[in-house]
């Protein structure tokens, strides 16, 4: 992934690739395995949509869907194209558009042909391997459990050789693993079919802008990074909380749970981001050492540093909302965790003693993904004298979503004969300074697959170091979590995890 300096303010999807510098990928075929899934019509082909609206794909690009059900090239375009008409009346929906644009819509859907196949069979795959001639990505879209087997099938259906120059990628969904064993038992397979350097372990987590522009705050903006370290700076919290409940995910979320489903990899991103050390260059090895080196510092988390929550009957955003044991598929002594809380340490020269604590948790009082970082109070001896009784501490806030921005608050005098301190804040909004297209976060990581550029992605060690410190937490799975009323800031044992530190967290933000 390229960063560059940009002055102009984009007015188009065609503008923002235009003002961003970026090319063309090079001609190549996507092949999705589970062309029927949610993943496919709700997040990869509004994606493709808008990589075709900024001139970002080549001509000569194909999609080739996979899938066990059987269809033909006409049905499953008709059958996108109908949810690509859902978004025009949702506006909730994480993709809303008032029109979808034909011209670009039909350019995807002219490229779009289908292959009805299961990969668990060599026959299939066979047939598969003569849709499929030079450039191609493998999108596993399909359930984690059938990670290894897809690759498995691929490597031996001949699909991953890279022959004259053509190159052969795979890109694997998270969750990658469900604890450290497995994690590194489904690397080894992984790994005994391709090259590291061709598997795209994705997170659309690092697609969002916001999330990108940690890494333009700390090293581009030279008032930041001389304060980014235990000097200045008292403690941190991420935060990445959800109003909603499990709904209809229970299933799914019973054997998964808060923990494996959202830390290793979406808080764990925003760590490495907000922690690392600066690296050599934006070269992608440059940058995945650094975020390697960061994962690897971390303890593993301790017992009495995990607090466990679930959620019980409540209200959400005035509406009632059912106890996790009562929702579908959900056993009613369940003990998955709806909700979870870690207080981390960090051993390296720039970390030490400064506890970084996150958070994230279903059916809670607000919606939103955060950083907080607090830095050190100033001395007091300057207004012993004054009418000032207390010194705020500075607080820097990066908003990840739903509000996109960041906010520093900062101490001022106020207006007067005396030396009286306020509170103020300084505000930077996305949608203020830049115009914002409708995305998905995909749209970067797919484009970025497609040149090869793999800073965004997750490499094998950095998967297994991430696991290792929550593996002493995943293995308190089956302990009673704390119940804490839908609806709520979360669990009491949260706040009492700061408490001890003599922090609080940051109030929860209503939408």
């Amino acid at each position: 992934m390229a960063f560059r300096s940009v002055t102009a303010r984009p007015t188009s999807p065609n503008a923002n690739a235009a003002a961003a510098g970026a090319h063309k990928a090079p001609p190549a075929t996507l092949v999705i395995f589970g062309a029927h899934g949610d993943l496919t019509k709700r997040l990869l082909m509004p994606s493709l949509y808008n990589l075709a609206g900024g001139a970002l794909l080549d001509d000569g690009f194909k999609i080739i869907g996979v899938d066990r059900v059987p269809t033909d090239d006409a049905k499953w375009r008709e059958e996108l194209t109908a949810t690509m008409q859902e978004f025009t009346h949702d506006k909730t929906a994480e993709f809303y558009v008032e029109k979808v644009d034909e011209t670009n819509w039909g350019w995807v859907t002219q490229r779009l042909s289908y292959v009805q196949a299961d990969f668990t069979k060599k026959e299939d795959m066979a047939r598969l391997a003569q849709h499929v001639q030079g450039n191609a990505v493998f999108y596993l879209a399909v359930a984690a459990r059938f990670f290894g087997d897809v690759v498995e099938q691929l490597g031996q259906a001949g699909l991953l050789k890279q022959e004259e120059g053509a190159f052969r990628r795979v890109v694997i969904e998270k969750p990658y693993g469900e604890d450290l064993a497995s994690a590194e038992k489904l690397n080894a397979r992984v790994l005994a079919q391709a090259d590291e350097s061709q598997i795209f372990r994705i997170d659309h987590f690092l697609g969002k802008e916001t999330v990108q522009n940690i890494m333009a705050l700390r090293f581009a903006n030279g008032i930041f990074e001389p304060l980014w370290k235990r000097d200045h700076i008292d403690y941190v919290e991420i935060t990445a909380a959800e109003t909603i409940g499990v709904e209809q995910r229970g299933a799914f979320y019973e054997p998964t749970g808060a923990l494996r489903d959202m830390v290793p990899n979406h808080l764990f991103q925003l760590l490495s981001m907000v922690a690392m050390e600066p690296p050599n260059s934006f070269d992608a090895e440059a940058v995945r050492n650094e975020k390697a080196k960061l994962l690897e510092a971390i303890h593993p988390v301790r017992h009495e540093d995990v607090v466990r929550g679930q959620y019980a009957a409540g209200t959400v955003q005035g509406h009632p909302v059912a106890a996790y044991r009562d929702e579908p598929n959900v056993a009613h002594d369940s003990t998955t965790e709806t909700y979870v809380a870690l207080r981390l340490e960090i051993d390296n020269w720039r970390w030490a003693g400064v506890p970084f604590y996150l958070r994230t948790g279903k059916s809670l009082h607000g919606r939103q993904t955060e950083v907080v970082v607090h830095f050190r109070k100033p001395p007091f001896a300057l207004f012993r004298e004054t009418e000032v009784d207390a010194l705020a501490a500075n607080v820097l806030t990066l908003d990840i979503q739903p509000f996109e921005g960041l906010t520093l608050s900062i101490s001022a005098k106020h207006p007067g004969p005396q030396m009286l301190l306020a509170p103020v804040q300084l505000r930077f909004q996305y949608k203020d300074a830049f115009r914002l297209e409708p995305n998905v976060g995909y749209e970067t990581l797919i484009y970025d697959c497609l040149i090869g550029d793999s800073t965004l992605f997750q490499r094998a060690d950095m998967i297994e170091a991430s696991w290792a410190v929550v593996d002493p937490a995943i293995k308190q799975a089956g302990e009673q979590p704390e119940l804490y009323a839908a609806g709520s800031a979360g669990p009491a044992g949260a706040e009492a995890l700061l408490a001890r530190d003599g922090h609080s967290w940051a109030t929860l933000k209503e939408e």
